[in-house]
């Protein structure tokens, strides 16, 4: 399993398919225990990620740090990644075409990993998973879904599938910790 991430890593580190190659300092593969039974799934490297080559270490990580510490939840134990593994320019959305080309990363990710929770984080990523799994008619905005819990069989087991508002929510906005410490204590029963 490690051997498997860490080729996926080095594709991921000489990836070329997408134009964010050319502007990126450092990809973003991901990070974390290949037994996680938890992975969390954002939308792509911001700028701290960007400079040093690892998810959520900025201020988006250390809020997503408090919230897994006030569910009980040790980083290491985990795995987070993002669909994008470059930083699109300006922090802008990820494209379309982007996350086409880039998600084949992150599906393979999945697939070796096979954790039993996917935390999306954010839109794009609930909209990703939810659609990767034939759940297209729970699409919805994350203020509407976040914190449900939707249930999905797979080949490999029953995976269970929480979309999370995204940490930075909180960097904008300090009255949605209340809201974010919420969801994440439904992962303690998970």
């Amino acid at each position: 399993m490690d051997n498997t991430l860490e080729k996926i890593n080095k594709e991921i580190l000489n990836c070329q398919k997408c134009l964010l190659y050319k502007t990126r300092i450092h990809p973003v593969p991901g990070e974390g225990s290949s037994h996680a039974r938890i992975m969390f799934i954002g939308e792509a490297p911001g700028n701290n990620e960007d400079k040093e080559g690892r998810p959520f270490c900025g201020a988006s990580g250390k809020i997503l740090d408090q919230l897994l510490e006030s569910a009980g939840i040790k980083r290491e134990e985990i795995f987070i990644a993002n669909i994008l593994k470059c930083r699109p320019p300006e922090n802008r959305n990820p494209l379309k075409e982007e996350i086409d080309v880039c998600s084949f990363f992150l599906d393979k990710q999945i697939e070796t990993i096979n954790p039993k929770v996917l935390c999306t984080l954010g839109n794009f990523s609930t909209s990703y998973v939810l659609e990767k799994y034939g759940l297209k008619d729970q699409v919805q905005g994350i203020s509407k879904i976040h914190g449900n819990i939707f249930e999905i069989k797979t080949l490999l087991g029953i995976i269970k599938i929480v979309p999370l508002y995204h940490p930075a929510v909180a960097t904008y906005n300090m009255n949605m910790m209340e809201t974010l410490k919420n969801d994440f204590q439904i992962l303690k029963k998970l």
